[in-house]
């Protein structure tokens, strides 16, 4: 009579935050800060046209990583219904559905998706343990909001145009962010590390 192997538990190769063993109180508190940190990402911003330079990819990025793939799209969701009832917490303050329907609406319904990606990435092990691969994941989402939102935009206004002006004057930043955001994550892994 042979015997099947019980299947390993899946259990996340990073969480600084353990979110997998907090209490759903702990997990709910833990939305509300995340919607409050994107908020407050969404006011650091350069005015472009037609879409606006913020740290709403770093922000993204960070909570998809932070929170992983499921408890980060949670949140980053519940901060754009926040944005879509009235609540200022879009870029530069921004408030109302209409923002999801303009030239920003391909960023906005990206954000959850780019947020999962580093998530799950994270989730992986591409994370501060892993300070390259933690840069590529953060890589990696950016680079999702891009491509969807550029997508978006050249609907609305061409391909050529959505590369001069949706795409292409955020490169830079988004590799800059890239490194900021895989340097958090090793900060806090270092700093969960000595804690623990």
């Amino acid at each position: 009579m042979s015997h099947q192997p019980a299947a390993p538990n899946y259990t996340p190769a990073f969480s600084p935050l353990n979110i997998h063993s907090r209490s759903l109180a702990w997990q709910l508190g833990a939305v509300v800060a995340g919607t409050v940190f994107l908020a407050a990402s969404s006011y650091v911003e350069v005015p472009m046209i037609p879409v606006p330079m913020t740290m709403q990819t770093f922000a993204v990025a960070l909570v998809g990583a932070l929170y992983g793939w499921r408890l980060g799209a949670i949140t980053i969701i519940a901060w754009l219904l926040e944005g879509a009832l009235g609540l200022p917490v879009l870029a530069g303050g921004a408030a109302g559905f209409q923002h999801f329907l303009g030239a920003t609406g391909g960023y906005l319904f990206a954000f959850p998706i780019a947020g999962a990606v580093a998530g799950c990435l994270a989730e992986r092990g591409w994370n501060g343990k892993r300070p390259v691969l933690a840069f590529v994941g953060m890589l990696a989402s950016n680079a999702t909001c891009l491509a969807l939102g550029g997508t978006w935009l050249a609907v609305m206004i061409g391909a050529e145009q959505a590369l001069t002006f949706g795409v292409t004057p955020f490169l830079v930043g988004a590799v800059l962010k890239s490194v900021l955001g895989a340097a958090a994550l090793m900060a806090l892994d270092r700093s969960a590390s000595r804690s623990a």
